[in-house]
């Protein structure tokens, strides 16, 4: 995580270069494929800043991403985090209502509907 002040991006990619060095000085790989980068700016007129680069490969520059079960995006806003669990609650119990074409028992679609809403 890093802060552009005053236009001034040298302290950001400094700060990164950092983390790449210490991650290597203690034998840790920090993976491409899952590296990515999301600016967060609430100018009007937000400026194109070049990608990082972890060992000359591009990190992707992303909107949105998944930390920890919740999704977070560049406006800090919760829309997109709200709409992937209406879509996952959609889809189960889409999943229930075909299942309940089969008169399963009530306690064995209690049990999945309880497995499937875990996590």
């Amino acid at each position: 995580m890093g802060l552009i002040q005053d236009g001034d991006e040298s302290a950001y990619r400094q700060e990164f270069e950092q983390l790449t060095v210490w991650c290597s000085l203690n034998n840790l790989v920090l993976n491409i494929l899952k590296t990515v980068e999301m600016i967060v700016d609430f100018r009007r007129n937000t400026p194109a800043l070049p990608p990082l680069t972890i060992m000359n490969s591009s990190v992707t520059t992303v909107e949105s991403f998944r930390f920890l079960g919740t999704t977070i995006s560049q406006d800090l806003k919760w829309d997109t985090h709200i709409d992937s669990i209406v879509k996952k609650a959609q889809q189960r119990l889409y999943f229930l209502r075909q299942l309940r074409k089969f008169k399963l028992p009530q306690e064995l679609l209690t049990q999945i509907y309880s497995a499937s809403t875990s996590h």
